[in-house]
């Protein structure tokens, strides 16, 4: 156990960096609560005094005391006069956590053999953990945080934490969703896609994964039948094989999924018709009337992904929901590719009937999103605040697809782009003999990000040619340059070939 005047250990148990997202203060309170819980700190040993810990970690001695004082008031520190701080022995009452190391001679148990669905045999989702640290990021998904509304997102978290508001979301609320973020997306959102919809007929989820997972937890027995686009949602393709489902693969061409081609015998349809996934290509509005009048002959039911919709267009097609007479249209929306995608917010917009089931089926999962973000988002829309961003992102975007566009014919002229305005990505296919999987790793090399193209494909496609290019974290400047490197690397491998 470390003593009073030992300097060096207890330097080693207060580690905090200047580079953490965390303050300094958070960053003390954590590093003694985590010594206090794995038992490094004795109850008869007194903590080195503020002034002393402050002078060796190099911080002012006032955040020492504000750290020290709500451990106090949490009940993990006493403050015993004119002897210090001591741990609180409660706290050490209770049993210690386990070790971090499991016990030598302790069964091993094979958890692969036991379980019952294989999530991990799934195409992998592309890991792009250091984006932010790329000099050229084309990932897909991810925010510009020189675009963030930082200052308009803290405005609606500090109404949230308002006495009245919390006294709104604090209480377990079941199985219910925040009333007021339900009115803004009935009032806000929806109607743009041309959707009109009654309260009951609307559910919060943790964003479209999330809901199609309820979807197919709820409604695809084993051996149901999904047709959907190929390529398209690796991620919606692996969802469905979880449930038990088959995928029935359907193919894409210039006016979106070939509604033509869908197998009879499908009991689902999944289709991302705003923007086709990943190709971009909204669904033409013929395909959408015979989709329509197919799903009501063959009884399908058709869940639509409303994919990269949220940004304004001067034409924009209404969504499939907003065509549909007959209820066979589950639609599901996200607000990850405009506030941001760690935020997780989504919603199904369904028949009354079908939402009150996936109401009890959510209260199993997780109850419902946490009500403290949904207030807060709500909070986003009715301020307008989400209005401002969705044109600031929408001119953005398009200067830097226009951009990336150039950029393309000018350094890539034998790669085929498609030209499809709004949305957040490029779909390329390179010259015969192009393996984008080489490609991204050779591009890494020279800081420049992408997104092979075999993940989306319903079967093997590789070597693939294809790969798609986000444009919504990359600075405008920074796409030229990106290029030119992309088409270096490619031109080595074809040399290298």
């Amino acid at each position: 156990m470390p003593t009073r005047n030992d300097a060096a250990l207890w330097a080693g148990l207060f580690k905090i960096s200047p580079d953490s997202s965390q303050t300094l203060q958070a960053q003390i309170r954590q590093a003694i609560v985590s010594a206090i819980l794995d038992r490094q700190i004795a109850p008869s040993m007194p903590l080195p005094s503020c002034r002393i810990l402050a002078e060796k970690l190099g911080v002012a001695r006032g955040t020492v005391v504000l750290a020290f004082q709500q451990l106090v008031d949490q009940g993990f520190l006493i403050a015993r006069e004119r002897r210090g701080h001591f741990v609180n022995p409660e706290v050490l009452a209770a049993p210690p956590r386990p070790p971090r190391q499991t016990a030598r001679g302790v069964a091993r148990i094979d958890w692969k053999a036991r379980r019952q669905v294989v999530a991990s045999d799934m195409p992998e989702a592309p890991k792009n953990d250091d984006w932010m640290q790329s000099s050229y990021p084309f990932v897909y998904g991810q925010f510009d945080p020189t675009l963030f509304p930082t200052a308009e997102w803290r405005e609606c978290n500090r109404m949230a934490l308002a006495v009245l508001e919390i006294r709104n979301w604090a209480a377990d609320m079941v199985d219910r969703d925040d009333p007021l973020l339900i009115e803004q997306i009935q009032a806000r959102l929806l109607p743009r896609r041309g959707i009109f919809a009654n309260p009951d007929e609307i559910i919060i989820t943790l964003g479209a994964q999330h809901a199609l997972y309820m979807l197919s937890t709820l409604l695809m027995r084993r051996g149901a039948r999904v047709a959907m686009e190929n390529p398209g949602f690796a991620d919606a393709r692996s969802i469905f094989r979880l449930a038990g489902a088959e995928t029935l693969p359907v193919p894409v061409d210039g006016e979106g999924m070939k509604v033509g081609a869908i197998p009879p015998e499908a009991d689902f349809v999944f289709v991302t018709p705003s923007h086709h996934c990943p190709t971009m290509v909204p669904l033409s509005r013929a395909r959408r009337e015979t989709l329509l009048a197919q799903a009501e002959e063959n009884d399908w039911v058709v869940i639509e992904d409303d994919y990269d919709s949220q940004l304004a267009e001067e034409t924009p097609q209404e969504a499939l929901k907003g065509l549909d007479h007959t209820g066979r249209v589950i639609y599901v929306g996200s607000m990850s590719k405009t506030l941001a995608p760690g935020l997780r917010i989504g919603y199904i917009v369904a028949p009354a009937e079908l939402v009150a089931e996936l109401r009890a089926l959510r209260r199993f999962m997780l109850r419902h999103p946490p009500a403290n973000n949904q207030r807060a988002v709500a909070l986003f829309l009715s301020l307008g605040h989400h209005d401002a961003l969705v044109r600031r992102l929408s001119a953005a975007f398009e200067e830097r697809r226009k951009e990336l566009l150039t950029a393309l014919r000018l350094h890539m002229p034998d790669w085929q782009a498609a030209d499809v305005p709004g949305g957040i990505s490029i779909w390329l296919k390179g010259p015969p003999g192009t393996d984008t999987t080489a490609l991204a790793r050779a591009a890494k090399a020279r800081g420049v990000l992408i997104e092979p193209g075999a993940r989306f494909f319903d079967g093997p496609e590789r070597p693939s040619p294809y790969m798609r290019l986000g444009i919504s974290s990359i600075a405008l400047h920074h796409i030229e340059p990106g290029i030119r490197e992309l088409a270096a690397a490619a031109a080595r491998r074809s040399e290298a070939a």
